[in-house]
Order: structure tokens, then C-alpha cells, then sequence
């Protein structure tokens, strides 16, 4: 199988690197051993992955070039957003059963004898209490899991004040998964392709300076006031500037400043595939929460490849830059360059 990685390397235009090569091998053994089995219930499941490093070095491409050739039907690859909005709605179905978490794995996953979790990370400790309990239950199901993240499993939920919540997981995580950096010297993800394709996400804008002028240049018409929606997520209603078709159109400070939460952002993203946000402030002049919330939405229109205008007060790096953000904000910059800036 690590003919298989070599090969789509190739296609894509770009030949292994040191990390992904050893990698791949890992993954090749991984997919030997689930699909050698006659019987993938005799004896402990196969060991899972999970794999790690900085952002860019290829992690999902390596994961998704092994889901998609793996020969296994009883397989299922999901990102971590999606993946913990699922199961908030079904868990609240079975909340009043004393095994309420295991009903909700059982619902999701069925016979589910592999699981991909795409970028696999945890801020909120409310989350990473449930967490637990949810890959607790998937190993209790034998199931294997491969999971992709930017953090090593010790650097999970890294805010000290609650950090120590999280070390059984961490512990069960390093227990249960072989762990594999992947941390070679290039970030692939600034890479154009040779072909010229892109993904949705990239062909959104990074305007700065957002003068209606240029907002007209880049074919997007300010709105009026008489454009101003309230938009119903959840029982709750966030205010869009204008909705027009797939199009909606966000304050900063009225989308990422109030109480959003990641499952809001991904009800969003269901209903429009073009966002613009405007008027992206300095993060370092704002709140570590404002900032973090931002960083989410980023994650969900980039893995739903949702087109993204990204309307700024200073240049991306300016914004970007300051003592009170996220940790993982390299990745968020590193997405956010994915945009167009001409």
C-alpha cells in the first residue's frame, strides 16, 4: 500500500517527504492489518493512529489517501466539528438513560470497525469531560480509531486552569493509539496547484483595505440597511447584514462577539455556501473568547469548503498577531492564506 501513497504524491505533483513517508508506512501497516483479518473480531482490534504535527505538512492528505484506497466497507471518516455536533443531538435524545454516551456511539457509528477523526482538537472543558467518555466507548465497541490533529495528545485542551481535566483522556489516548508525528519543514498548504484548481474555500477574497470601492471591484455590493436578517439557530437569532440566495453577509463583532458556538457556525454553514464577514479587527485588541470563536468559524467553512470574503481593518498578519489568541492560530492563519488578496 505505500505504493499507493507514492503514486498519489505524484499525481498531486509533489514526492514525499521524510515525515509522510514514514507516516504512510505506519498507515500501510494499519491498513494490512484490518483488511489481513479473517475474522476483525478475533483477538484486540488493530492499534489506531493518531497523527500529529504543524499545520500544512499533510496530515489529512495522507489520512484520505488511506480511507479512500483502505478496501474496508465498514469505515466512516468525519471531521471533529461535525463529528461532536452529531453527537450532542442524538446524546440529548438518550440524556435520561444511565448509558446515554454509549447509545449515542452506538447510533452514530453502528458497526462502524474504523473511525477517522479530522482535526481532533478540544478548547471548551465541557467538551473534553464528554470526550472521554465518548472514546472511552468507542474502544469499549472495538473500534480502531485514526484520528488527525495539530497537537500533540499531551498539548489537548492547553489551557493550564483546566488542562489537568483532561490527562485521563490524554493518558487513554497514548494508551490506545500509536502516536505519529508529521512535521517536515514545508507547509504545503501555500502551495497553488500546478493545475490551477482550488478549493471554494480559496477563491473567497481578503480585502484590506474593505472601501467600498473594492468591495464593488471584488463583485460584492455593500449592504443597506434595509438588508439586516435575524436568523433563527437553535431558538436563538444571530443578525446577518444581508442574505442574498447562498450568499450571507456578517458583522465580526455581532457574529464572533456574542455567545456563537461552533454547532451555530455549522447550522450556518448548512444553509449558505458564500460568507462574508467584515470588519476583522486586530485579535489582539479584543478578548480571548472573540478570538477563539473566530478561529472555530474558520475551521468550519474551510473543511465544509464554504467561499469565504474576508473583509479586514489591517493586513491578515496584523490581525493575526498578539499575546490573547488561540493557540492554534497558526492554522488559522495558514487557511486564511488560502484567500485571494489581489
Amino acid at each position: 500500500m505505500l505504493d499507493t501513497f507514492e503514486q498519489a504524491a505524484k499525481e498531486a505533483g509533489f514526492a514525499l517527504d521524510d515525515a509522510q513517508r514514514a507516516a504512510a508506512a505506519r498507515l500501510a501497516r494499519l491498513g494490512a492489518e484490518v483488511t489481513g483479518r479473517r475474522r476483525f473480531f478475533a483477538g484486540p482490534p488493530p492499534r489506531g493512529l493518531y497523527v500529529w504535527g504543524p499545520v500544512g505538512r499533510g496530515k489529512s492528505w495522507l489520512t484520505e489517501v488511506f480511507y479512500e484506497t483502505l478496501p474496508l466497507p465498514r469505515k466512516h471518516r468525519v471531521h471533529f466539528h461535525e463529528f461532536f455536533r452529531e453527537f450532542h443531538a442524538v446524546y440529548a435524545r438518550h440524556r435520561r438513560e444511565r448509558n446515554a454516551c454509549d447509545l449515542a456511539v452506538a447510533e452514530l457509528l453502528g458497526d462502524c470497525r474504523l473511525l477517522f477523526f479530522d482535526e481532533f482538537h478540544v478548547h471548551d472543558p465541557g467538551d473534553a469531560m464528554m470526550m472521554g467518555r465518548v472514546l472511552a466507548s468507542l474502544f469499549e465497541r472495538r473500534t480502531t480509531l485514526v484520528a488527525t490533529s495539530n497537537y500533540p495528545p499531551a498539548g489537548l485542551l492547553p489551557n493550564p486552569v483546566h488542562h489537568h481535566m483532561f490527562e485521563p483522556t490524554i493518558a487513554l489516548l497514548e494508551a490506545s493509539l500509536d502516536v505519529v508525528e508529521v512535521a517536515g519543514p514545508r507547509d504545503y498548504r501555500t502551495d497553488r496547484p500546478a493545475d490551477g484548481a482550488r478549493s471554494r474555500f480559496g477563491t473567497g477574497r481578503f480585502l484590506w483595505p474593505a472601501d467600498p470601492g473594492r468591495l464593488r471591484a471584488a463583485g460584492l455590493e455593500p449592504p443597506t440597511d434595509g438588508e439586516h436578517r435575524q436568523l433563527d439557530i437553535g431558538g436563538r437569532t444571530v443578525t446577518a447584514r444581508a442574505v442574498r440566495d447562498g450568499l450571507v453577509w456578517f458583522d465580526f463583532h455581532e457574529l464572533c462577539g456574542e455567545r456563537t458556538s461552533t454547532i451555530d457556525f455549522l447550522t450556518l454553514a448548512d444553509r449558505y455556501d458564500t460568507w462574508v464577514l467584515a470588519g476583522l479587527p486586530r485579535l489582539s485588541t479584543g478578548d480571548r473568547d472573540t478570538a477563539q470563536r473566530f478561529a472555530n468559524l474558520v475551521d468550519v467553512l474551510h473543511d465544509r469548503d464554504t467561499r469565504l470574503h474576508l473583509l479586514a481593518e489591517a493586513p491578515l498578519t496584523d490581525c493575526l498577531q498578539g499575546d490573547a489568541l488561540p493557540v492554534d492560530i497558526n492554522r488559522t492563519l495558514s487557511r486564511l492564506r488560502l484567500l485571494d488578496t489581489a
